[in-house]
């Protein structure tokens, strides 16, 4: 642990900088965000022309009618639109807020807040549960529109829309009702962990994050979950006895197979799993299982029992405990510097002592290109991931010697294609727009990756023939 702490105060000595260097901060930060939005912005345009095209890419020519294809092309084409203006209004929005010194006028106003009730500005955590509040408050009062509009206007046009005006407000309130619950116990224990343990907060910080994501893997299947959809028990039939007979070749724990009304609110599909390592549950989208074959089924759970398998999920946790721990490395030379707040419009007395809460959310705009950057790189795993699952599939026959799963990889190439007419996914995609926005790989890439899994593999059979 010594050892530790000494590396992380040679980082600190590396960074003084920070708290000696005239910087405007404030600049630099509109800099970086503004060029992270018009980078977004520009792959938006790149791939725009794109929903322009009149026929798929040749491998699914024959999968598409002309009227799929062409619903597609508009759908996305609609979604383009809304992404690119909604980009640029959230931008914009962000930008005056920090231009005229909103976050300051924030804290203030939570100091004013908890003073009413008699608090003063020493109880940092209260004013930083207020300041959180009075964030959200106004972060979210321009975004209520644009998820109406996304949800009744555009989703709706193009016929997957199932959510009702009352269902959309049940659904608003019950997520700020959840977020305060969870959120605000959350977000004091963490400015807790800070304040104990000093500048040697970085390992106690990891585990309760660790620990916290633990509980929420626990708890939002069996608490939150409910609260927005329903889980009942799959069915007796064959899709079930195909899912159970699979989890038990492969010793995946299965506890419960769970079947989830997500056209409750839409009809996208989708199929899942989610648990700790000894119980392990399946859900699987009600619009899945209408829309496509059991056997077709079977093949999209044998592609996600791949990422089981393979330890996929485990492997996301890990890179992401190295990302977090390298955010907290560097954040104390943020949090230790006056000025850096100064140059955000705080007083100089607040910025002599700053709140946890504020620097940390200023040290996060900072880093905005770097966790960009990250984005791709962590894309770019995902997708490696996803060609294993799907590899998986194929050879799944030869793990098991079941002989009657030798057409599984044409199998999930059928649902594949399935499940992207259903939900009208775009086919033509830029590959640097995919490179940024899209942890899967395109489904041509798929399709063309599990025709040269069953090639390889059925030469390989032949060969032993």
């Amino acid at each position: 642990m010594d050892l530790l702490h000494s590396q992380l105060a040679a980082l600190q000595q590396k960074l003084s900088f920070v708290a000696t260097d005239p910087i405007d901060w404030k600049f630099y930060v509109q800099v970086f965000s503004w060029s992270v939005t018009l980078f977004e912005s520009y792959l938006l345009l790149r791939q725009y022309p794109l929903y322009s095209k009149t026929s798929p890419p040749e491998v699914l020519v024959d999968h598409f009618d002309a009227e799929a294809f062409t619903k597609s092309q508009n759908y996305g084409k609609d979604k383009a639109k809304f992404s690119l203006i909604t980009g640029l209004f959230k931008q914009a929005l962000d930008s005056a807020m920090l231009h005229y010194g909103l976050y300051a006028f924030a804290w203030d106003m939570a100091g004013g807040l908890i003073g009413y009730f008699g608090y003063s500005s020493e109880y940092e955590i209260t004013q930083s549960l207020a300041f959180a509040i009075v964030l959200f408050v106004i972060s979210s009062i321009p975004s209520i529109p644009l998820s109406a509009y996304q949800t009744f206007v555009l989703e709706e046009k193009h016929g997957f829309n199932k959510t009702t005006p009352a269902l959309f407000v049940t659904d608003l309130l019950k997520s700020w009702a959840i977020g305060f619950v969870i959120g605000m116990p959350f977000l004091a224990a963490f400015l807790y962990v800070f304040g104990w343990a000093g500048d040697r907060f970085v390992p106690w910080l990891m585990a309760f994050l660790l620990a916290f994501q633990i509980i929420m893997v626990i708890i939002y299947p069996t608490v939150i979950q409910p609260l927005f959809n329903k889980l009942s028990p799959l069915q007796e039939g064959e899709l079930r006895t195909r899912t159970e007979s699979l989890a038990t070749k492969l010793k995946f724990p299965l506890k419960h197979l769970y079947e989830i009304d997500g056209s409750k609110r839409s009809s996208h599909s989708n199929a899942y799993f989610f648990g700790l390592p000894w119980s392990k549950h399946i859900v699987i989208f009600d619009t899945l299982i209408k829309e496509s074959k059991p056997e077709e089924v079977e093949a999209v759970l044998a592609h996600e029992l791949g990422h089981w398998y393979h330890m996929h999920p485990t492997k996301l946790l890990c890179v992401s405990q190295v990302h977090i721990f390298t955010i907290l490395a560097m954040f104390p030379a943020f949090l230790h510097a006056p000025q850096f707040l100064r140059a955000f419009d705080f007083s100089a007395a607040i910025s002599a002592r700053p709140p946890t809460i504020v620097a940390f959310l200023l040290f996060q705009m900072i880093l905005s290109p770097l966790e960009a950057v990250i984005g791709i790189a962590l894309n770019s795993l995902s997708r490696q991931f996803e060609w294993e699952a799907d590899r998986f599939a194929c050879e799944i026959q030869d793990r098991l010697s079941a002989p009657e799963m030798k057409d599984m990889g044409e199998r999930l190439s059928r649902a594949l294609i399935t499940l992207h007419i259903k939900n009208l996914s775009t086919v033509w995609v830029d590959w640097l727009y995919s490179a940024y926005h899209h942890s899967h790989p395109t489904l041509t890439e798929r399709l063309k990756a599990l025709q040269a899994f069953q090639s390889k593999r059925d030469r390989a059979a032949k060969k032993e023939l």
